[in-house]
């Protein structure tokens, strides 16, 4: 059946209704049924991918975040679902609660990275610098929010969650102060006037306590933070001259003449230049007593607004030459980074990136990256779209359905994630940007924001508080990196539970399909349980069915890869499901009789076909009967219900 019939056209039977769900528009699809491809995980070269496939030509955002809790994704329009018991890779659906959402390590220093690119602190990488291929992963990112989101309970003694928030912002900012005075440091020493040998140190910048501002001899408020490097330069210069007294190398000469600055001069001298490229807006920079110091932007006094240049020092000593300002100075322009959410469409230039890094990363051949398989794979979408209302607080902001979220930088398009907003969740679809800006790391970093976007919607729309990583593959290294967004959950592919990922890790660990469920109790042990013997016998103990004598059914991902241009072959569905000859209308199941079927525009329930259109062939009812046990237990029985089943 073609889109046409199937779509949401007016009928006057009363069941065409039970395809809209609270006005939210109908679910129509086609099932493929059970289906072998080969696989992108583990690169088979039979047909070793095991799945249920459905095409949708429309869904309801509600049904399909059903659909995802029941282990399902989304190829563009095409639905898929593993067969976890037999497919090669099972592929466990992963979440994460961003309201829980704990920082590692490498997610703050991935942030701190984009800041300082931001910040103009740091500059692009060429591309030959980037080792390797990166690999690819998963509203402006607040720094200070996510990190909020470690929590950890003050009573226990440790850092609570705003300890570890400011913690983290001052040494981000401590962090951009050294930068400036090493780049004044290569800007007064490092010209073609004053020649240097010497290996300088680089900048340590502290926070001033009450002990350092005695110390000091400061008595300003206002004073935050300071650096004693200037006395480590003037230091580096008197060895320097030492040293050339026992030495006939001439190179030293130049050094050994700086020899008798002093560290007061070099202050001066270093709070001159950083003054002339442009201060940060939150502080003020004043050379004291040899030492650089840093105040408070918020007030503002004459010390602190003079002209340093009228205090340029000359060199000491018998030198004639004086530290001009003819050195050239490197500037910090900041860059603009913006995150458009849009709704899925075709732009032009995102699929001239999306070619680019397809090409680049992961070596498609040019031929083969074509704008109807990109429409096909990231652009076409079923999910209708719903969008916001002034004060429903059920929908958020941008309303439900399929969006892509561009990330530009100075006007330039470095990335695209793609996405579903749906009533619980944001699901993360796909992530391509441009190879040139592989060292920031996008796939993680468009990671923190989507998880981001999750906390801030949250607040004015209550429902959706989930993260949605695709699927999970113990099996396969490269999807190890989504277990990194602590604390996720996994789903159970027999009762569709959420069990935790610490569980179910060392479970996964010796056997690749677990009926995770089954251990949840472990949840209340301190600890997983040390005797891998003991694990190994749960799971040799495990059940493998659901107790109908008949596998459980599951579907299959193929790392984004659109199931159009894939090999595929008919599954074997002969022996224990064979279809009996013996089925009428009369013996047909209850769970299937109330199912929905659109047939050539006309819609009627499956027990009311014979009714409707007259007799049918036993054996057609039988394998459609057969074919709807099959839909229902992939579906469930409430989405089967109300979803309107297109026949081809």
């Amino acid at each position: 059946m073609g889109d046409g019939a199937s779509s949401s056209r007016s009928n006057n039977d009363s069941n065409s209704s039970s395809g809209n769900v609270g006005g939210r528009g109908e679910t129509v699809v086609i099932d493929h049924g059970r289906r072998r491809t080969s696989c992108g995980y583990c690169r088979s070269t039979g047909y070793t991918s095991i799945s249920h496939g459905l095409w949708a030509n429309s869904i309801t955002a509600d049904d399909y975040q059903e659909l995802l809790d029941r282990g399902w994704r989304r190829s563009g329009c095409f639905l898929y679902k593993p067969d976890m018991e037999r497919t090669c890779c099972p592929s466990y659906t992963i979440r994460l609660k961003a309201s829980d959402f704990i920082l590692s390590k490498e997610q703050v220093r991935v942030h701190k990275k984009m800041q300082r690119f931001s910040d103009g602190v740091m500059d692009m990488k060429k591309p030959d610098q980037s080792k390797g291929k990166p690999n690819s992963s998963m509203c402006t990112f607040n720094l200070t929010e996510n990190e909020s989101l470690a929590a950890v309970s003050a009573s226990s003694g440790k850092e609570s969650p705003a300890d570890i928030c400011e913690k983290t912002c001052k040494d981000e900012f401590i962090l951009l102060l050294s930068n400036k005075i090493d780049d004044a440091v290569r800007l007064c020493f490092g010209g073609d006037e004053f020649p240097t040998t010497a290996q300088l140190p680089k900048a340590v910048v502290k926070k001033v306590t009450p002990q350092v501002k005695k110390k000091l001899m400061e008595t300003s408020e206002d004073l935050l933070y300071t650096s004693s490097i200037c006395f480590q330069i003037a230091a580096v210069f008197r060895r320097l001259k030492s040293t050339e007294k026992n030495m006939t190398d001439t190179s030293l000469s130049s050094d050994a003449e700086l020899a008798d600055i002093s560290p007061k001069v070099i202050a001066e001298k270093l709070a001159c230049l950083m003054k002339q490229h442009g201060e940060l807006s939150d502080v003020l920079s004043k050379a004291c007593n040899g030492h650089l110091n840093f105040y408070s932007a918020t007030k503002k006094t004459s010390e602190l607004t003079s002209d340093a240049r009228k205090q340029a020092p000359k060199i000491g000593g018998n030198s004639k030459r004086s530290l001009t300002d003819n050195t050239k100075v490197l500037t910090y322009k900041k860059r603009k980074l913006e995150i458009r959410m849009k709704r899925s469409s075709f732009d032009p230039e995102e699929f001239e990136l999306y070619r680019r890094y397809q090409i680049k990363v992961h070596d498609d051949k040019p031929e083969k990256v074509t704008e109807s398989s990109y429409r096909r794979f990231l652009v076409d979408t079923p999910i209708v779209f719903i969008p916001p209302c002034s004060g429903d607080k059920t929908v958020p902001a941008h309303g439900y359905g399929s969006f892509h979220q561009q990330y530009v930088i100075d006007g330039k398009l470095i990335a695209v994630g793609v996405v579903d907003i749906l009533p619980r969740c944001l699901s993360s679809k796909y992530l391509f940007w441009d190879p040139d800006f592989a060292f920031l790391s996008l796939g993680k970093y468009s990671a923190l924001q989507e998880i981001n976007w999750v906390k801030e919607t949250q607040v004015h729309c209550p429902s959706i508080q989930y993260y949605y990583l695709g699927y999970y593959i113990h099996s396969c290294r490269k999807m190890r990196y989504k277990a990194a967004y602590h604390p996720s959950e996994l789903l159970c592919p027999l009762r569709y539970e959420w069990v935790p990922f610490d569980i179910a890790r060392p479970l996964l660990d010796k056997k690749s399909y677990v009926v995770l469920s089954d251990f949840v109790a472990l949840q209340d042990q301190p600890t997983p349980p040390q005797d891998a013997d003991s694990i190994t016998r749960q799971l040799d103990s495990c059940p493998d069915h659901d107790g109908s004598g008949e596998a459980s059914s599951n579907e299959d991902e193929i790392i984004d890869i659109d199931f159009e241009d894939s090999d595929t072959g008919l599954d074997d569905e002969s022996g224990s499901e064979a279809i009996s000859a013996s089925v009428t209308s009369d013996s047909i199941a209850p769970d299937v009789g109330n199912i929905l079927i659109d047939l050539n525009g006309s819609r009627v329930k499956f027990k009311d076909l014979q009714r409707v259109f007259g007799p049918i062939e036993e054996r057609h009812l039988a394998e459609l009967e057969m074919q709807l046990h099959r839909y229902v237990k992939v579906v469930g029985k409430e989405l089967a219900d109300h979803v309107i089943y297109a026949l081809w």
